[in-house]
Order: C-alpha cells, then sequence, then structure tokens
C-alpha cells in the first residue's frame, strides 16, 4: 500500500492538479506568507504558490518518462543487436557508446544551453542520448548472461533466424533488468531535467514546472519552506515509489 501512495500521489496531483488550479498569474508580492487568500502564500514572481504546485508536475514527469522511454526504445535493441552480432558489430556498438559516454552530462547541456538550443524538443532527446550507453551497456551484459546464453545456443542449433532469438526469446529475458534500471535510472533523469532548468535549458524561468520552482525560490527555504520543500517531497515520493513498484512487479514475475 505505501508503495502505491508515494507513486499515486504525485501522479495525481501531476494529473488533476491542473484541472483543479486556477491560471497562474501574479496575484501579488513575491514571497507572502501564507493567508486566507493564498494558503502556502506566493512564490518569487507573486503568484499563488498552491496553484503552481497544483499545475507543475505533468511538464516534469512528461519529459522524464519521455526521455526515459526515449534512451530505452533505442538502447535495448541496441543492446540485443550487440549481442547477437558478429564481434564486429558488437565492437562498432558498444565503442561508438564508449565515445559518448566519455563526456559528462552536465558538460553537454552546458554546451547546448550555451550554444542557444533549448527547449523541451531539444533536452528530452539530449538527456535520452546521454543515458542510452548505459541502457545499451546493462541490456548487453544482461543478453549475454550464461542462463540466456545457454538457451540461445539451443535455439541456433535448432534453426532459429538470430532476430528472432534477439528480439523474441532474449528480449523477455533482459525485461527483469531493464524494468530495475527504469526505477534507478527515474531519478537520474530527474537530476538532470532540474539541472538543466537551472542552466535555462529547459523550460521558461517563469514555468510552474516542479523542478523550476525549486530553482526559482531556494532563496526563500527558510522564509516560505513551503515552496521548495513540496514540490521536492513529491518528486522524492515518485522516485521511491517508482523503486518499490518496480520491485514489486519483478517479485511477483519471479514467482509466476
Amino acid at each position: 500500500m505505501t508503495r502505491w501512495f508515494l507513486l499515486g500521489v504525485p501522479l495525481l496531483i501531476a494529473l488533476a492538479g491542473p484541472l483543479l488550479a486556477g491560471p497562474v498569474e501574479s496575484v501579488a508580492a513575491p514571497w507572502q506568507p501564507p493567508d486566507g487568500a493564498h494558503p502556502l502564500g506566493t512564490d518569487v514572481l507573486g503568484r499563488d504558490a498552491l496553484t503552481v504546485l497544483l499545475s507543475g508536475g505533468l511538464p516534469v514527469i512528461g519529459m522524464t518518462v519521455a526521455a526515459l522511454a526515449l534512451a530505452y526504445l533505442i538502447g535495448v535493441p541496441l543492446g540485443l543487436l550487440a549481442a547477437g552480432r558478429r564481434r564486429l558489430v558488437d565492437d562498432a556498438v558498444m565503442r561508438s557508446l564508449d565515445l559518448l559516454l566519455a563526456f559528462p552530462s552536465l558538460l553537454v547541456l552546458m554546451v547546448l544551453a550555451a550554444t542557444g538550443h533549448r527547449g523541451p524538443a531539444v533536452l528530452v532527446p539530449a538527456v535520452a542520448v546521454l543515458q542510452l550507453p548505459m541502457v545499451t551497456r546493462l541490456a548487453r551484459t544482461a543478453a549475454l548472461a550464461p542462463g540466456c546464453r545457454t538457451a540461445v545456443e539451443a535455439l541456433y542449433l535448432q534453426g532459429q533466424p538470430w532476430w528472432r532469438v534477439q528480439f523474441g526469446y532474449v528480449a523477455r529475458h533482459v525485461t527483469g533488468p531493464m524494468v530495475t534500471d527504469a526505477g534507478t535510472r527515474l531519478g537520474v533523469v530527474l537530476y538532470l531535467l532540474a539541472s538543466a532548468n537551472f542552466l535555462g535549458l529547459g523550460l521558461p524561468a517563469d514555468s510552474p514546472d516542479w523542478a523550476v520552482v525549486i530553482e526559482r525560490n531556494s532563496e526563500a527555504l527558510y522564509t516560505q519552506p513551503a515552496l521548495v520543500l513540496v514540490p521536492a517531497v513529491l518528486l522524492m515520493a515518485l522516485c521511491v515509489g517508482t523503486n518499490l513498484v518496480a520491485d514489486r512487479f519483478l517479485g511477483r514475475r519471479e514467482t509466476l
């Protein structure tokens, strides 16, 4: 029950919040304390803090899910390809990704920000590409596990084509490691998105996005703690809840 609560609350607020919130606009002076009209006070732009928090979950969660999905849609097939083909193909795929792995993630984001490449259309693919080497490596490692290779060799002896073996049997075998990795990688992607917003690469500075709100109101942590702590706790609950649900899913899968 706890895992579903941790995962469900941020998702519910992100999905239903914009329907309950009013327009996100300046209504008072910046960083006003809570009162009857504004239960959580106002933010750095003088907007009602409760309205901002209700409106800001969908952008960051949407970009996180999009970046993760893109990374796995590309990385898992690449890993299966590298594991199932001859040494030349394996080396070409993995050495190319090693070059990408050599670049620090924050440095890549800083370069994009400095060159004027901004917005979700740039940020989501950039974060997905930064996760691609590790996702591909994990998929390849899982596909080369001894328990998997024994069955693969038997299928090859039966005359099955490599693509059917790799993208049929082996793809099912690597599902567990991929689900586990996605739960932990969610936090990494959230960190990169928050860092990108801090650099001005992601959403505009007036966006109600939770990551932007945390960065813009960090100076008011002691005077208006709800502005920083509430979105931070929601993001943390999302990460923890995702990991717990993924673990539960894998536990039930192994008992079947």
